[in-house]
């Protein structure tokens, strides 16, 4: 008595979901401007 079919699609879509919100946060984080310790003694 295996899921078969329909339970790999859905573990598979969590996957790609997965995968995507990974990606978009990467970017997100690239945004970020963090200062430098060495700029704040200016």
């Amino acid at each position: 008595m295996s899921p078969g079919l329909l339970g790999f699609v859905v573990v598979a879509l969590i996957g790609l979901a997965l995968y995507f919100l990974i990606k978009s946060m990467n970017k997100q984080m690239g945004r970020i401007a963090v200062p430098r310790e060495d700029e704040d003694a200016r």
